[in-house]
């Protein structure tokens, strides 16, 4: 008996039946919001042609969409970068026997949890000039905001999942002559990343999104310039939010699709079933048959 089998049991008729008609019922409530909505906007005169023919011109992609999105992915690119670099760094220093790094690391992750992302990139960009003594730009202050914020949520998601692999892996490393770093880095750290990884695009998404907090110190990104500049000059500001809105669900979508493409190649190469094989020399009494190791 498979084990999805036992954790799961298939709906029966009355199940099925209840299933069929909350699905129905579900769906012509969203039909009817969705239809609310739109009549809403229609007696606001949202819907006029005026509004959404600039989406149909290219100056409209070129000077604003266009580099406006290009802005908003090369923050976030960096900022996933650095944040996963960040969470890494911080989870391991936290699962350090030395209490003068363990410590100290705990205190900077539960810090920039706390703080709130649109402050400390307010911070970033009007405080830390007093202490520099020079200027920040923009999207560092957003970049650097990005990577504290996210980088302490994912150290948290990188330290549960390291403490969630079974002890024996740590033992396996250390019998055959690893170091600690080595089967932090070897053993522990891979398979965390791979077990935590809906929790890592998750965060990754929403840091995606946080972008858009780059307005309060005016970056160019795509809530910036696809949508207040945007509609500065036409007037159209709830067609330019729909339009930014559905390019974020694009990008998204896209970001969860390539992540459970990875997931999926990962595990194939992780889990492989074991060939079965029966060596004259080596099958034990009674004809059962020895697996052979995997290379």
């Amino acid at each position: 008996m498979s084990t999805s089998s036992i954790l799961y049991d298939h709906p029966g008729p009355r199940a099925r039946l209840r299933n069929r008609v909350l699905s129905i019922v579900f769906g012509v409530a969203l039909l009817a919001l969705l239809w609310w909505l739109y009549s809403k906007f229609d007696q606001a005169g949202q819907w006029e042609g005026r509004l959404w023919k600039p989406f149909t011109e290219p100056k409209t992609w070129t000077e604003f969409i266009g580099p406006a999105l290009l802005q908003t992915l090369y923050a976030a690119a960096t900022g996933m970068v650095l944040s996963l670099a960040f969470g890494i760094v911080f989870a391991v220093g936290r699962l350090s026997d030395h209490w003068w790094l363990r410590i100290p690391a705990g205190v900077v992750v539960e810090f920039f949890r706390a703080v709130p992302l649109l402050l400390m990139i307010f911070f970033i960009f009007y405080g830390v000039p007093f202490l520099i003594q020079g200027p920040v730009s923009a999207f560092w202050a957003v970049v650097v905001g990005l990577t504290l914020y996210n980088g302490s949520v994912l150290a948290e998601a990188f330290r549960a999942g390291i403490r969630s692999i079974p002890g024996g892996q740590s033992e396996a490393g250390y019998a055959v002559g690893m170091r600690k770093g080595q089967v932090m880095r070897l053993i522990l750290v891979p398979q965390a990343a791979r077990a935590m990884l809906p929790v890592i695009v998750s965060q990754l998404v929403v840091l995606l999104k946080d972008t858009a907090l780059g307005y309060i110190v005016a970056f160019p990104e795509l809530l910036q310039r696809g949508v207040n500049d945007l509609s500065a000059n036409y007037g159209n500001v709830v067609a330019a939010a729909m339009v930014a809105a559905t390019i974020y669900i694009l990008i998204n979508s896209l970001l969860t699709a390539l992540a459970g493409w990875l997931d999926r190649r990962t595990r194939r190469r992780g889990f492989r079933i074991p060939r079965q094989t029966a060596a004259p020399d080596s099958t034990p009494a009674g004809g059962a048959t020895v697996a052979e190791p995997q290379g």
